[in-house]
């Protein structure tokens, strides 16, 4: 049995999850669907979405904040860290503008999340 706690909404509940010997997953103590499907992810193949920082160079910032636009495996954060680390903006930059795409091949781009001139 693995405990979790579910991240997908506020509430936070408290789940359990059983891998049975067929394979499938029991999950309980979900609120919601979405608490299952989170639980069978988790166990399964953890995603998650990064968020971070990247080099500006020029303008009144030094940094801008970015994320992924969507979840990726969690077992390539560390290598889309390392390709995120070497990106250097020139503003302007837009909010949602696209500043590193296709991270690891997992077709997830990587966009800013600020407006910076």
């Amino acid at each position: 049995m693995t405990e979790l706690t579910c991240i997908v909404c506020p509430r936070g509940c408290r789940l359990k999850a059983v891998r049975r010997d067929d394979g499938t997953i029991e999950v309980t103590g979900n609120a919601c669907p979405r608490g299952e499907k989170y639980a069978q992810t988790e166990l399964t193949r953890p995603v998650r979405v990064v968020t971070t920082t990247v080099k500006m160079a020029g303008g009144i910032h030094r940094r801008c904040p970015v994320k992924t636009d969507g979840a990726i495996p969690k077992s390539l954060i560390f290598d889309a860290m390392r390709q995120i680390g070497r990106v250097t903006l020139h503003p302007p930059v837009r909010t949602g503008q696209v500043v590193l795409k296709d991270v690891c091949g997992t077709g997830i781009d990587v966009v800013a999340t600020r407006d910076l001139s």
